[in-house]
Parts: C-alpha cells; sequence; structure tokens
C-alpha cells in the first residue's frame, strides 16, 4: 500500500485524538527509524520517553520471543517468577518495598491516589483524601489523572471533575504548606516536570516538600513515569535530590515499548491496599515482566544511568553554544537526556523544520522543544542532531 493511501485511511478510521506527523514509521534500530518512503530519522523522541535502550535492542527482542513462546498471560489470579523476580528487582533497587503492576503511568498514579487515600483514611480520618498536585504538572488522561494534571488544556469539556485534588504552582514551598491542612492525604508531583516544559526545581524544593509532608502526616508521591529509569542521569530522579518518597509510579521505559505501569511503595504504606481493593487484569503479566525484567537488567549493567548523565552534558554544551547563536532560544534546561529548549516564538515550526530535515523532536508545551532520546544515544549522534537543529532554527 502506498503511503497517501495509509495516511488517508489513518485519517478516516482512527478517532481523531492525535495530531500526528505526515508520515508512516515501519522500522526501528537503536536510535534510528524508517518511514515507509525508505528515509531514515534520528529518533529523539525515543516513544515519548519509552524505548531507552533504542529501538529493537537484541537483549529485549530476544526475551521477547521466548517469553511469547513460554507463557502470555494466567491473571493475577496465580504466581508467576518472571512478576516476582520483577518486584524484587524493583524493591531492591530503590526506596520501595512492595509494587502494585498495571498497564501505563496513568493506571499507576490512579493506584497511587487510592492507596493513598485508604492509607489516610485507616490511619487518619475518612475526611483526609485531598491531593495537592503542581500546576503545569501531567499525570495522565484517565478521569482522576487529567484532574490531578495542573494543565487547564487537558481538562476541558470533561467536567465535572473528580474532587479531592487542589493545584499550587511548582516550585514553590509557601504554596505547598499554605495548602496542607487536615484533609491532606498526599503531595503529587514529578520530580522533573516533563510535558509542562522540562521545568527543574530548586535544590532545597523536593527536600522541603518532604519535611512539610513528614510534618503534616502526608504522603509524598513521586510520578516518576517520564523521570525514573535513567532519564535524568540517574537510576530515579528522586535521587538527584537525596529523598525518598512514600510512594512512586512508573511506566515508559520499564519495558522498552511493551506496555507496563508499576506503582512502587513503603511496606506500611503499601499494606493499605488488601486483597479485593485494587486490581489490574494485564498488570505484570509474565510476558511483560520477563521484557521489563530483560530491559532493567541491560540499563544496569550497561550504565545508561550514567552514560544519560554524561552524554546529556554533551547535549546541554552543545545546546548552548546554539542558544549564543540563535536568539530564538531564550533557555535550555534540563536533566541527563531530559531536556527542554525555551524558544522565543510556539515550537511547532521547529519540530516540522527537523522532521523535515531527519531529525524527531517533541514538544513540551507550545514554546518549547523536547529532546529525548534513547539513553544508548551516543556524543556523535548528539552532534549530528545539534547540526540538523541548527540548520532548522536558522530555517524555521
Amino acid at each position: 500500500m502506498d503511503t497517501k493511501t495509509l495516511l488517508e485511511w489513518s485519517e478516516r478510521y482512527h478517532v481523531p485524538t492525535y495530531s500526528r506527523a505526515p508520515i508512516c514509521l515501519v522500522r526501528g534500530e537503536g536510535v534510528r527509524v524508517w518511514d515507509s518512503d525508505g528515509r531514515e530519522y534520528l529518533d529523539f523522541t525515543a516513544g515519548i520517553g519509552v524505548v531507552a535502550l533504542g529501538h529493537c535492542h537484541p537483549r529485549v527482542t530476544g526475551a521477547i520471543r521466548e517469553a511469547a513462546g513460554t507463557l502470555i498471560h494466567v491473571s493475577n489470579l496465580f504466581h508467576t517468577a518472571p512478576q516476582t523476580h520483577l518486584a524484587r528487582f524493583l524493591c531492591e533497587n530503590s526506596f520501595g518495598d512492595r509494587v502494585f503492576f498495571c498497564n501505563s503511568g496513568a493506571e499507576a498514579n490512579e493506584a497511587a491516589f487510592k492507596l493513598a487515600r485508604r492509607y489516610c483514611r485507616e490511619h487518619f480520618a475518612s475526611d483526609r483524601y485531598e491531593i495537592i498536585a503542581m500546576r503545569n504538572s501531567f499525570h495522565g488522561r484517565t478521569l482522576a489523572t487529567v484532574t490531578a494534571t495542573g494543565q487547564e488544556k487537558y481538562r476541558q469539556g470533561f467536567e465535572p471533575l473528580m474532587p479531592g485534588f487542589k493545584h499550587v504552582p511548582f516550585n514553590d514551598l509557601r504554596a505547598v504548606e499554605r495548602a496542607l491542612d487536615n484533609r491532606t492525604a498526599a503531595v503529587l508531583l514529578e520530580p522533573v516536570q516533563g510535558e509542562g516544559g522540562v521545568n527543574v526545581p530548586d535544590d532545597g524544593y523536593l527536600p522541603g516538600l518532604r519535611k512539610l509532608c513528614d510534618e503534616a502526616g502526608a504522603l509524598l508521591i513521586l510520578d516518576e513515569v517520564q523521570t525514573g529509569l535513567g532519564r535524568t542521569g540517574t537510576l530515579w530522579g528522586y535521587q538527584h535530590w537525596g529523598v525518598e518518597p512514600d510512594i512512586m509510579t512508573l511506566a515508559k521505559g520499564l519495558a522498552n515499548g511493551v506496555p507496563i505501569g508499576a506503582m512502587v511503595a513503603r511496606d506500611p504504606v503499601a499494606r493499605g491496599l488488601t486483597a479485593g481493593t485494587h486490581a489490574s487484569t494485564f498488570g505484570g503479566t509474565p510476558f511483560v515482566a520477563s521484557v521489563a525484567l530483560a530491559t532493567l537488567t541491560t540499563l544496569l549493567e550497561e550504565k545508561l544511568p550514567e552514560r544519560a548523565a554524561r552524554v546529556g552534558r554533551h547535549l546541554m554544551n552543545g545546546l548552548a553554544a546554539l542558544k549564543a547563536k540563535h536568539s530564538d532560544i531564550r533557555e535550555v534546561r534540563g536533566k541527563g537526556l531530559l531536556i527542554g529548549i525555551e524558544l522565543s516564538r510556539p515550537a511547532a515550526a521547529l519540530v516540522t523544520a527537523c522532521r523535515e530535515a531527519g531529525l524527531l523532536v517533541l514538544t513540551a508545551g507550545d514554546m518549547v522543544l523536547r529532546l529525548e532520546p534513547p539513553l544508548i544515544v551516543d556524543e556523535a549522534t548528539c552532534d549530528h542532531a545539534l547540526a540538523i537543529l541548527d540548520g532548522a532554527l536558522a530555517k524555521a
């Protein structure tokens, strides 16, 4: 089938929830993808931070083949070895003691909200259910997670929203302190805001939040769906600030493209969800757990968080040079390989110019270009991407 017909069918038969680029991707390898016309692109989107090991990593592909021929699904009414090993792996390499598996970041956040409410109801009071979230945050597309998301554009048309959420400015400890009261169950945030513009907090912000939560008896929930698993240059985003949450949510890079989400929690908190209080039909199947284990093992053995920190610094230095050259760049910010380039004009035209020149990039709001390549990217590939971006800035 020719590309034109395929794009026409896509436009006709899909629910129109996406503004898709006018290309059809058919193959990927490492940091590169190819479209149906045979054109090659550098992929600095990584499926929005999902393919941490790059496209078709041989170890992940091998795990998929082996798992598909062994046991795909048996439901969580039974124990399975891959899921148990994955839970142990996550706990032994994080602050957590227990894990709940699901299918996405939104589902992981839903589980965190339910756990926070139930824990506080059992330990404090029945009206202690509110969650303080941050403006410009993003936590998912379900009704509860879109309510938690601090961006009005994602909520328009879905009112009435879920009760029990209030929003304060990100990186403002005093605002959180004023918002805390005897109905606060938890404080929720991304260590680095992704969709909201790649916003990095001050050094004292997360430690200050931890202290406020401890004093108020509230839980600290960190949405590490985008910042976790090496993306920011440490295995978990919270490690940059020397704090530990009570609950952490994960997804994206956890199985390098196979859908999985997870909620990790401290044992005293996790016990709030007892048998029958929460579930997921497809959560942590032996198939996806096997792929996630292969992904995580590779991530640590190849020291990809450290690589993300090193290559991210190289990329940031190159972007600083572009900032000095192009007045359209207002600011470059980020951690590791989660980088935002704030522009003086909407980023959409630059995304198009980059794609036409062979580089796939993202936005993070209207005015911010986001770079989020696979963690296996090297300095030479980053230099190639910088050269394309340089030309696109001049053109756009």
